[in-house]
């Protein structure tokens, strides 16, 4: 009797119902794609048959996703039991929670090149202005001018006085001046950009009389305002993450301070304060009411920042919308292509911030 128990028991062993089946690695992944086309396809059967107006990727990505979420958990269930059945469902749910907060990143990226691609592939539009044209025609090129040079002298002006004011801070700042300067820039950072615009607009007119002035200098330092706290703030945080046993250690061997500063604390911050920098432009790229203020807007081209109007990438879309003529695709075909331009400037200098965090990082630097 005991050995027909024993060969029983070795011919069926008994089943761990913690270790039964089990998905593939990657099943997650193909089930989410598999949602999205089947979804995507649903929408186009759809829109085929008149009963959706087109169709929408936002649309797609969400419900695409929810359907995600009850075929991983249903097939999960089937295959691996309750116990992981529950563990996938929790997880796609965070997927969803995921997907969510980026369909208004993903609406915005794709209306944008659905409707701005078209005329940022015409080549006048970054070799023309947009003097003496009425209709179809044109380009940016005086806008994208303007940008680059109002928001690099900003730059210029921001990030010496941004980075001073994180290391006095970081450094050396105690007592009230330190709390004064902190307190002031949390204020800074927390102001309309408008208000920018109507500070530079109130200052140069004081300054040169001139109740009527508009030039691009004027856009600089109203972006200069804007910039100033996000640089001493970001700048302020990596400083901080510095070890103090590095200064010390320098200390130690009879550094002076302002050396260990330059030679010590600067490039072990150096990716984490560049990376700063660069979303303080992406920041101020981006403003229209402070430069409509104070640099206005024109349809020809100007190099100079001291002399006349100058037009930026945001006044320039903000214009072919507002001021449509008689040929009103040709104005939204424009302005849907100065944004694209805006998105994909913006877009190269975050690129170029992880590029210079990677290459200053100091685990390469070992």
């Amino acid at each position: 009797m005991s050995l027909t128990r024993t060969t029983a028991a070795t011919a069926a062993p008994l089943t761990n119902s913690l270790t039964a089946g089990k998905l593939p690695r990657h099943s997650p992944l193909i089930v989410l794609l598999a949602s999205w086309l089947v979804t995507g396809a649903f929408f186009f059967v759809l829109m085929l048959s008149g009963a959706a107006e087109g169709f929408t990727i936002v649309g797609t990505l969400f419900f695409g996703t929810v359907v995600y979420c009850v075929a991983i958990f249903l097939l999960s269930y089937y295959v691996e039991g309750v116990r992981k059945a529950k563990d996938r469902l929790v997880t796609a749910l965070v997927t969803v929670a995921f997907v969510v907060a980026l369909l208004p990143l993903f609406s915005l990226v794709f209306t944008t090149l659905v409707n701005g691609l078209p005329a940022f592939l015409t080549p006048s539009f970054f070799t023309q202005s947009q003097r003496n044209v009425v209709g179809e025609g044109g380009g940016a090129l005086h806008a994208v001018i303007g940008t680059l040079l109002i928001t690099g002298v900003a730059t210029l002006i921001s990030v010496p006085i941004g980075l001073l004011s994180a290391i006095y801070l970081t450094e050396y700042g105690r007592g009230r001046l330190a709390r004064a300067i902190t307190f002031f820039v949390d204020v800074m950072t927390g102001i309309p950009s408008i208000v920018a615009g109507l500070f530079a607009f109130a200052l140069f007119s004081l300054l040169f009389n001139d109740p009527g002035i508009r030039f691009g200098f004027g856009g600089a330092i109203a972006l200069t305002v804007l910039m100033i706290p996000v640089v001493v703030r970001s700048s302020e945080e990596m400083l901080k993450l510095v070890p103090n046993e590095l200064r010390e250690a320098a200390y130690a061997l009879g550094v002076p301070k302002w050396l260990t500063i330059l030679k010590v604390v600067l490039p072990t911050s150096l990716a984490g304060i560049v990376t700063g920098i660069m979303i303080s432009i992406s920041r101020v790229i981006g403003e229209t009411a402070p430069l409509l203020i104070i640099s206005g807007f024109t349809a020809s081209m100007n190099y100079d920042l001291f002399n006349e109007r100058m037009m930026t990438l945001p006044v320039f879309v903000y214009t072919q919308y507002a001021n449509q003529g008689a040929d009103t695709q040709s104005y939204l075909d424009r302005a849907w292509a100065g944004a694209l331009t805006l998105i994909l400037i913006v877009m190269l200098l975050n690129l170029g911030a992880r590029v210079i965090a990677r290459i200053f990082s100091p685990k390469l630097g070992r």
